[in-house]
């Protein structure tokens, strides 16, 4: 097989399902018409469901050693799509065309039998896949290596904790040699070090020529190891082109529910400058209409309410992925509905763990309003954060407070508890949006800015005293 060959080609792929009430319409469906057909009225014959398409018009093709990755919101069709490229569902419309060995993980350990140990599994599970007792031979102590589960290899998989089972089902999955190798957030099993042994193994399968297909919600995935990606939404591909782009816009779909074009877009396109907000020192607070937080929690005394909000970055484009040390721009926009004192704002960063990486306000920054605020003000907020933070998803609150004048203007004299004691909270998102941070464009290698969750300011020298 030519390299430029395609070993996956997808034409106009469908999935349906017929979606029925109650049993008693599914018996209907299946007498009804074959009697309307004896008595000669098969063209009038009622139909007893409902049809839900899982996927529509599905169409691309994978080359060997292209990594394509698969993306999109829960119910997207990410799982329909990948079982159907596996040969565990069948299609209702369209074409597949799959070439070599495939090694899908997706249902870790589906063909362990719990009662035989973990040697006769690994070898039973090898010859399914396909391989023959001298490959198996081959790749035993490997895969044995590999899983990291010491005697309890010799042991039954009942016995075993979940993450020495996902373990060993993973290990032989990522032995087989496969020339397609399909994975479904398989990379997040087991502990933190056996996730990079699985990174580190994802790495030698793209370098032996394999085509991969990655199905994964940590964007950060998909940007380092796609080459391309494929972006899923109520089972139509909507997006497919560079891995950075449809990582963009899937957090833009997470959050508006927006749907895009399947064309890939230039950064550069009208349509963005067009929706891009001034975010400079110019008129920024009156510049571009921000989208509505009708829907998005709000909790507070009943003060104000938040009208909408967006993180922009440092040009001015809506943007939801940034790279490394890149700069937020958070804007927001609430109505006062109670006379109140000066105005506070904030945005507070999260983990993936909950953890507080980042919280700030304009007390911290000692930004200051109007002495005292009218009910039915609009407030405009505008807070710059420069990311230097570890890759990964976080999630952002922000709020609305306010704090009587006299307090601020002596702030200086308080302790932090007074102040924050006296800091009244009108208007908080708690869970307002999510954003992701990858790779900086200018990384060298795998270089990172720092190690560990945040870029602390400081500074290395070295000095060569003489030898005494």
């Amino acid at each position: 097989m030519s390299s430029s060959e395609p070993v996956i080609d997808v034409r106009g792929l469908g999935k349906r399902y017929d979606i029925y009430e109650n049993p008693r319409d599914r018996l209907k469906q299946l007498i009804v018409p074959k009697l309307a057909s004896l008595i000669g009225r098969s063209h009038s014959t009622p139909v007893y469901h409902r049809e839900f398409w899982a996927l529509q018009d599905i169409s691309f093709q994978v080359r060997p050693g292209e990594t394509l990755g698969i993306i999109g919101r829960n119910g997207g069709g990410k799982s329909t799509l990948l079982q159907i490229l596996a040969g565990t569902l069948a299609p209702s419309l369209g074409d597949v065309t799959v070439k070599g060995r495939v090694a899908a993980l997706l249902e870790l350990g589906s063909g362990f039998n719990p009662d035989f140990t973990g040697r006769e599994n690994v070898l039973l599970n090898a010859r399914i896949l396909g391989l023959s007792r001298e490959q198996i031979e081959a790749s035993y102590d490997e895969i044995v290596a590999f899983a990291d589960i010491g005697d309890f290899i010799d042991q039954p998989v009942k016995t075993y904790s979940s993450g020495m089972f996902v373990r060993l089902a993973f290990a032989v999955q990522a032995h087989i040699n496969a020339s397609i190798v399909i994975i479904d957030e398989a990379l997040a099993v087991g502990d933190v070090f056996f996730r990079q042994k699985c990174y580190a193994r994802l790495e030698e399968i793209r370098a032996s020529g394999a085509a991969v297909l990655l199905v994964s919600h940590a964007m950060t995935d998909i940007e380092q190891f796609c080459d391309r990606a494929i972006l899923l939404d109520h089972g139509k591909m909507n997006f497919i082109g560079d891995a950075t782009e449809a990582a963009k816009r899937y957090y833009q779909l997470h959050q508006t529910g927006q749907s895009f074009s399947t064309v890939p877009v230039n950064n550069n396109s009208e349509d963005i400058a067009h929706n891009a907000a001034d975010t400079g020192d110019g008129n920024w607070s009156a510049s571009v209409t921000l989208p509505s937080a009708h829907n998005v929690t709000q909790v507070g005394n009943g003060w104000a309410e938040c009208l909408g909000f967006s993180v922009y970055d440092d040009c001015g484009v809506p943007c939801r992925h940034f790279s490394q040390g890149q700069t937020a721009v958070f804007v927001s926009e609430f109505r006062v509905l109670k006379d109140i004192g000066m105005a506070t704002c904030g945005v507070v960063l999260h983990n993936e763990r909950g953890i507080i990486v980042h919280g700030k306000s304009s007390i911290e920054h000692g930004v200051g309003t109007n002495d005292r605020i009218k009910a039915g003000t609009i407030v405009r907020c505008k807070q710059t954060i420069s990311l230097k933070l570890q890759l990964g998803e976080y999630t952002f609150e922000i709020g609305l407070g306010a704090i009587e004048p006299d307090i601020f203007n002596r702030m200086s004299a308080l302790t932090h508890e007074a102040i924050d004691a006296a800091v009244t909270h009108l208007c908080v998102l708690p869970k307002a949006g999510s954003l992701s941070i990858g790779w900086a464009s200018d990384r060298s290698g795998s270089a990172l800015s720092h190690h560990g969750i945040a870029d602390l300011p400081g500074s290395i020298e070295f000095s060569f005293p003489k030898f005494r």
